[in-house]
């Protein structure tokens, strides 16, 4: 199953026009997902359905998979019963999102819908949602989780509550997302109040590319979701060229490297090294592929900071060569160059690396 990265949008909030412009920017971006919800105040029935119709219809032409957030309200509204989720169908969802107002059983039960409409729950829910939930021996193939977004500030959950929640999912193998959030200025969500809008509290502040990274590092994650709408192109462009798979880490090099080590750093393989050291991830690969050249000594430092880049000079014989990034501060013994370091906002994606992972290093934009 592949990692997909998603968007939403708010018909209540945009116009059509806006939309589709942001849908089609999104479909070149590699984006494959779109949560929305049925809230379009003020229009009767017949508009409410004439309208998502209309962008879903244009969506799913482009190839994106539609949940669409729905509660006992939006059932009672379209007169949809539990036996018979058609009208989503109808107006071109892939799946519901359901949470508050539908029981465990009830909940069991739409799994099995003859539509063969994706049930989404809640992952931001109590910590034993789907251990209940899985007492009612749901259909799992139909079954999706994705945590909530959070518009207040310091109201997103905590990266522990998280992971207790999300592993209990990666267990029984239910397909999960999460939220990230644009910084712009200008966008916004389905409320009147957004101050910032991630799942998790830890990434409100954070840049959108590395609240990206940081899911991808976790690898608990399926589908990452852009909550808030419009990101710049800029956000969405930065986004489509991380690896989805492989953690990706922006780098800042020293001044006037030497154009060998630039090379180790920015055009070699780099994997953790699984015989794990307290101090260093080692990437041991370097040493044979760059034996036979000189790396003289280049600011080997005092101290070694945590996220600094290594490379090892001529004098360290057998690791010459060797490309390193310190996971936390020691003293230089004289033979290590410290070539460069992870973006600051970065270097707390290191702590998730596993041993024999293989990982990017991308020059920070700045640096270019």
């Amino acid at each position: 199953m592949d990692r997909k990265l998603g968007i939403s949008i708010y018909p209540d909030k945009s116009n059509i026009d806006d939309m589709k412009e942001y849908i089609d920017k999104a479909s070149k971006y590699g984006f494959k997902r779109i949560f929305s919800n049925l809230l379009l105040p003020n229009k009767s029935k017949d508009e409410i359905v004439e309208t998502f119709t209309d962008i879903f219809t244009y969506s799913k032409d482009r190839g994106f998979e539609i949940i669409v957030d729905t509660n006992e309200n939006i059932f009672k509204m379209f007169d949809v019963k539990l036996n018979d989720l058609s009208f989503f169908k109808k107006i071109g969802a892939d799946g519901i999102r359901i949470d508050g107002g539908f029981n465990n059983m009830q909940k069991s039960r739409l799994t099995y819908n003859k539509e063969n409409l994706k049930i989404e729950i809640n992952m931001s829910a109590v910590e034993h949602s789907i251990d209940n939930l899985f007492d009612y021996s749901p259909n799992r193939f139909n079954l999706m989780g994705c945590h909530n977004f959070y518009p207040q500030r310091h109201s997103g959950i905590s990266l522990d509550f998280f992971n207790r929640n999300t592993v209990k999912f990666n267990q029984r193998k239910i397909r999960t997302a999460a939220f990230i959030c644009s910084k712009n200025d200008d966008a916004f969500g389905p409320w009147p109040i957004t101050e910032g809008l991630p799942t998790l509290e830890m990434h409100r502040d954070l840049p959108i590319d590395v609240q990206l990274k940081h899911f991808i590092a976790m690898d608990s994650i399926d589908d990452i979701i852009i909550s808030n709408c419009y990101p710049t192109e800029d956000e969405l462009k930065k986004i489509s060229s991380i690896s989805l798979t492989e953690p990706t880490l922006d780098i800042e090099l020293e001044n006037n490297i030497p154009e060998i080590m630039k090379k180790i750093v920015l055009n070699s393989e780099l994997f953790y090294r699984g015989d794990i050291s307290d101090y260093i991830i080692r990437s041991s690969n370097t040493v044979l592929e760059y034996e036979n050249e000189d790396i003289p000594k280049f600011n080997p430092k005092e101290y070694i900071e945590k996220g600094s880049i290594i490379i090892n000079s001529n004098e360290y014989k057998q690791y010459k060569a060797e490309f390193q990034i310190a996971k936390k501060t020691f003293k230089n013994t004289g033979k290590s160059n410290v070539v460069g370091k992870i973006a600051d906002d970065e270097i707390f994606i290191l702590d998730y690396l596993k041993p024999w992972q293989k990982f990017n290093l991308k020059l920070k934009e700045s640096e270019k």
